[in-house]
């Protein structure tokens, strides 16, 4: 299994889930694109913050 959760930082720091079983990450001018293996697509104003593949998870933060 190669797909990542995926959690953005919320002001206090925390991890908030976002999406799981993501198995694409889409960069684009307004952001992050992320898909997962159940084709649920959403669109973040973020960037990676962390990427931790062994463990199957991305942080993110706004970039608002």
């Amino acid at each position: 299994m190669c797909e990542a959760n995926v959690y953005l930082l919320d002001e206090a720091g925390s991890e908030v889930l976002i999406l799981d079983s993501v198995d694409k990450v889409i960069p684009g001018e307004d952001g992050i694109t992320l898909e997962n293996i159940y084709s649920e697509r959403k669109t973040l104003r973020a960037r990676i913050k962390l990427m931790e593949l062994v463990e199957h998870r991305i942080i993110l933060e706004n970039i608002d």
